[in-house]
């Protein structure tokens, strides 16, 4: 509706102790307990009001749900749909969803009424016409069929990911177990790692298959046998850094600020003039180095995600990933013994670690980190992400990750139809003036350790100056 249009006339306000409420008085007199419930009318301050732990509704389409309780329940996660709660959530509900007709249908009992006449559609903080012309290129998008998967993609890069699997094992059942073999094995173990990785993001984010049923069968075949990981640890985690990226307190891939790190030049320099110090963030640059790539998944993840499902008592997941485990001891123990599995092990992780961190925090770190500001879909991924040129090897070597925006924008587009995409991307990005970042490999990875140097010095200089 427009932007200020009048309320309806013979419409009047009634007040209650929760919330406002615009009823015609034809429907107030007229209404008995077997009719229809009376449509109820909100404004934007009723909305932003519900965004805390004893009441949280959001808005859809200018429908308002209360999620107070279906939070808990939701499939996608409790805390991805909370981090919308009080806000317009259109757009990520139409981005993470790949069959909206059925998830509507669940969402009725939940609707409560919607947005009065004369509010607009979202906030009125939200630049509108950037809004509705990303929504008329999502629409396009979905006509040019770029939301379709290539089933003989996804099942080339599964091949290849089982053949550099045996030819891991050959290698050392053909050279034997001496040292340059061992290296060329676990080499070759954590390529199969690395893009098993890349392969479960495509399932994870529904983007292979039209229903939801077989993206999530053979996501947790991808992360729970061949990579040993449970599916609902990385939805828990990933669905989340997707709904609001680089927002502090909602993204849990920044969670490693404040403790180990200083991330992002607004909450650097407010974390100096709190005077608080939990690391010499000054070196931070440095100490990446040992704490960040080399440390991530064989001293962090490798145990929380045995912890993770425990706790939550994912116990399909645990068996999954048990099969990983059982799996790898029958096919190395003949060859290397235990010490040898576990020398392995360790050491594909080790590699695979490094991998996984330069490729994952290229696109994000360097960015705008702040706390959540309520932007647009469109601003709030600009701002938070950026990519890699395209080449054969850069969309390899990072699961087409590369086209960072793309994906941000468009979870559920198969990874092989972001660069067709990516053109459409720019254009309307040069025309709202928003900065689309791209940038060869080296230099992404170089720019990480920038970042991190200035947001260091900032706090430093916050930390003594301010």
């Amino acid at each position: 509706s427009p932007r200020h249009a009048a309320r309806p006339m013979g419409a009047r306000r009634v007040h209650s102790p929760s919330t406002a409420r615009l009823i015609a008085p034809s429907q107030m007199d007229s209404e008995t307990p077997t009719q229809a419930p009376t449509q109820r009318y909100f404004t934007w301050d009723e909305v932003a009001q519900r965004s805390g732990h004893e009441e949280r509704w959001l808005v859809i389409d200018r429908k308002v749900y209360n999620i107070s309780e279906f939070h808990r329940r939701h499939p996608g996660g409790s805390r991805v749909i909370s981090h919308y709660a009080g806000q317009d959530a259109t757009d990520p509900f139409m981005a993470f969803h790949i069959n909206k007709g059925l998830v509507r249908k669940y969402m009725n009992s939940l609707l409560i009424g919607e947005l009065s006449p004369e509010q607009p559609s979202f906030e009125p903080t939200k630049n509108k016409e950037l809004i509705d012309e990303f929504r008329e290129l999502r629409a396009t998008v979905e006509r040019m069929g770029l939301m379709k998967a290539n089933h003989v993609f996804f099942l080339l890069h599964l091949l290849h990911i089982l053949l550099l699997d045996v030819a891991a094992w050959l290698t050392l059942w053909v050279f034997g177990t001496s040292l340059v073999p061992f290296l060329l094995c676990a080499v070759l173990l954590s390529t199969v790692q690395a893009q098993a990785g890349w392969l479960q993001h495509d399932f994870g984010h529904l983007s292979v298959f039209s229903t939801s049923t077989w993206n999530h069968l053979l996501h947790h075949f991808v992360i729970g046998h061949l990579k040993g990981a449970p599916a609902s640890w990385w939805n828990h985690m990933h669905f989340q850094h997707h709904a609001k990226p680089n927002c502090f307190g909602k993204d849990p891939d920044i969670n490693m600020h404040p403790l180990f790190f200083a991330l992002g030049k607004i909450l650097s320099v407010e974390l100096g003039k709190r005077k608080k110090k939990y690391m010499p963030y000054n070196h931070q640059h440095k100490y990446f180095f040992l704490i960040g790539p080399p440390a991530l998944l064989p001293l962090y993840f490798q145990w929380y995600i045995f912890y993770f499902a425990i706790h939550r008592k994912k116990w399909v997941d645990l068996a999954w990933m048990i099969t990983f485990y059982v799996r790898l001891f029958l096919t190395y123990q003949p060859l290397l013994g235990l010490k040898g599995i576990l020398g392995l092990f360790f050491v594909v992780r080790f590699l695979e670690s490094h991998w996984f961190v330069w490729v994952t925090q290229m696109n994000h770190i360097p960015m705008h980190i702040d706390r959540d500001r309520n932007m647009d879909w469109v601003s709030i991924q600009l701002h938070a992400t950026c990519n890699v040129h395209k080449s054969a090897f850069n969309d390899w070597f990072s699961g087409h990750l590369n086209f960072q925006i793309e994906h941000h924008l468009f979870p559920t587009m198969p990874r092989h139809n972001y660069h067709k995409v990516a053109p459409l991307v720019q254009s309307l990005c040069a025309k709202y003036g928003i900065e689309y970042q791209s940038k060869p490999l080296l230099s992404a990875f170089a720019d990480i350790v920038y970042s991190l140097k200035e947001s260091g010095q900032l706090w430093l200089d916050a930390y003594l100056h301010q």
